[in-house]
């Protein structure tokens, strides 16, 4: 399509701001970012949609249009809900490089300007994807009149005889048409998926499965998050985050035409995908400001307030919850410390029942994160006794009086996130008991992160542990006799202090950071501005004079205990 259709296209309600001579650029694709720099995702012939959240002084709109135009882009589209008319240095800067600038009012969703622009595109490059696109316009709507990505499933199924799911990073099914996956497989194919994408691999990946082949596209936002990692770091992260498109069919043996429709149809569930993300703002607003409460110590009367507020958001047409449960999680990535987003990312999808298929089947989920950790509020409502199968439910938030159970929740995502995070990324969650009311979130958040710390102290790349494995130690502190403490802390700790008294060798300030960056030496490292050999030398001179072994699950808690009681 050329640029001057958008203009011709009443619905959109574009104005025209520069590049009058400019309009008959051919238009291949769409792209909306607000990065100061969005050129790595950028292929040449996009109409880039911007919302100017980039623009924090005039001289930012020189480079940015720079880098744009080198691009090789078709136009640039601005929104006007941010700062109300289109910046001056903006209009200059598209003027010199020659680069048609449109404003976009602000009633004008970028979704519309997408949806048309892939309709069109989509349509010029396969006629049966335009077919399909062309007679279920309601694609885009949301809500069980429009059908979502469903509709246009249903019509690969129907018109073009191809199978199609999609699916979440954990391979839960979030659409599809037709027979489900069989069992186990949509979280075997969202491991290769994952593999392949750490791998390196080009999509669409092609994966045998039980005899079938299936050709696994990525479903990407386009100018989401970029990660302070880079490119390495970005990479994984998107691995983590991204649906997938999995069909039933060889790849390998499509030309062009097919390839490129299903390229287009991965540009529409994105745009869904990107309203889905919108939607979680609420809820995930909801629990920071909850949490912030509970660790500022405020009073519990405040924090009962907002939970009154959340629970109809989280709980629709169900009251109040009588329970909340807390769940933290943290991702580290070896020598580059942590990421609160993608834990935050990971939570949310691990909340969800695994067999709860659909775009909104995390709507009762309510994750904040705080530094790098992530923090869900799971509420625990009370089963109504005259709803049939009542408390039989597989729904991690209906899990009963017990509440969530640690283990429970990783089972069905264990394999596909160990795949994606590969050999350099840990994934540790801890879950606390279920409490009645404000005054106990607060412990509940300190149990839930001593329990992360017991899993992060165990092998493997994804672990989890509950409240109930702290009962025997966290729990019972209180009650050790003060005789007890003092031979069990002393036994452990005096030593050591004797000997950061001899030689300030501080050892133990180095066993608490060792601790607390779950035993790990880069990490930790960076903490006490040291380098790793010389942090080896401290833990093993820890080993030496206690006859422990840090690398230990029993000894590492014995340590910790032995600070927590001192």
């Amino acid at each position: 399509m050329r640029l001057r259709a958008l203009l011709e296209t009443d619905a959109l309600g574009l104005r025209l701001l520069g590049g009058q001579d400019e309009l008959d650029r051919t238009v291949r694709g769409v792209m909306t970012t607000d990065l100061r720099d969005p050129s790595r995702y950028l292929s040449g012939g996009e109409l880039v949609l911007t919302g100017l959240a980039w623009r924090r002084t005039p001289e930012d709109s020189e480079p940015f249009v720079r880098l744009l135009a080198g691009a090789g882009v078709a136009g640039l589209a601005a929104g006007e809900a941010e700062l109300g008319a289109i910046p001056d240095d903006l209009v200059g800067a598209c003027a010199r490089h020659r680069l048609p600038l449109f404003a976009v009012h602000e009633t004008v969703a970028f979704a519309s300007i997408t949806e048309y622009v892939v309709r069109q595109v989509s349509g010029e490059r396969a006629g049966d994807l335009a077919a399909v696109v062309d007679r279920h316009r309601r694609l885009m709507t949301s809500g069980p009149a429009g059908g979502g990505p469903e509709v246009v499933l249903d019509l690969l199924g129907t018109d073009l005889d191809m199978r199609a799911w999609v699916l979440s990073p954990t391979g839960r099914r979030i659409a599809g048409a037709g027979e489900p996956l069989s069992t186990g497989a949509g979280a075997a194919l969202a491991a290769e998926h994952l593999a392949a994408t750490r791998g390196g691999r080009r999509a669409p990946h092609r994966v045998a499965l039980g005899g079938t082949t299936y050709s696994l596209f990525p479903v990407r936002v386009p100018g989401h998050a970029a990660s302070p990692g880079g490119q390495a770091g970005e990479l994984r992260e998107r691995a983590l985050s991204d649906w997938l498109l999995a069909v039933e069919a060889d790849a390998g043996e499509w030309g062009a035409p097919r390839l490129d429709l299903l390229q287009g149809v991965t540009q529409l569930i994105a745009v869904e995908r990107d309203r889905r993300d919108a939607a979680r703002t609420v809820r995930r607003r909801l629990a920071q400001e909850i949490l912030e409460l509970v660790q500022s110590g405020a009073p519990p009367a405040e924090i009962a307030a907002r939970l009154r507020v959340a629970a109809p958001v989280l709980l629709p047409g169900r009251g109040t919850a009588p329970h909340w449960q807390i769940v933290v999680a943290r991702v580290d990535w070896d020598g580059e410390g942590e990421s609160g987003a993608v834990a935050q990312s990971l939570l949310e999808e691990i909340l969800v029942d695994p067999v709860a298929a659909g775009l909104e089947s995390g709507d009762r989920i309510a994750v904040a994160h705080s530094g790098g950790e992530a923090i869900a509020l799971v509420p625990m409502p009370a089963p109504d006794p005259t709803e049939e199968g009542a408390g039989e439910g597989t729904d991690p938030t209906e899990a009963g009086p017990g509440g969530l159970q640690a283990d429970v929740l990783l089972a069905a995502v264990r394999d596909p996130l160990t795949a994606g995070l590969a050999d350099d990324g840990r994934l540790t969650l801890g879950v606390s008991a279920p409490v009645q009311s404000a005054e106990g979130l607060r412990g509940a958040l300190e149990e839930a992160r001593h329990a992360r710390r017991v899993a992060a102290a165990r092998p493997g790349r994804v672990c989890a542990a509950g409240h109930h494995e702290l009962a025997s130690h966290v729990l019972l502190l209180p009650f050790v006799p003060d005789d007890v403490r003092r031979a069990f802390t002393a036994r452990l700790l005096d030593p050591l202090r004797d000997y950061d008294r001899r030689h300030r060798a501080e050892l133990v300030p180095t066993l608490e950071a060792f601790l607390d960056c779950d035993g790990s030496w880069t990490r930790c490292a960076a903490r006490l501005h040291l380098h790793v050999n010389t942090l080896r030398y401290r833990v093993g001179r820890i080993e030496q004079l206690t006859g422990r072994d840090l690398s230990r699950l029993e000894d590492k808690l014995d340590f910790f205990l032995a600070l927590r009681m001192s």
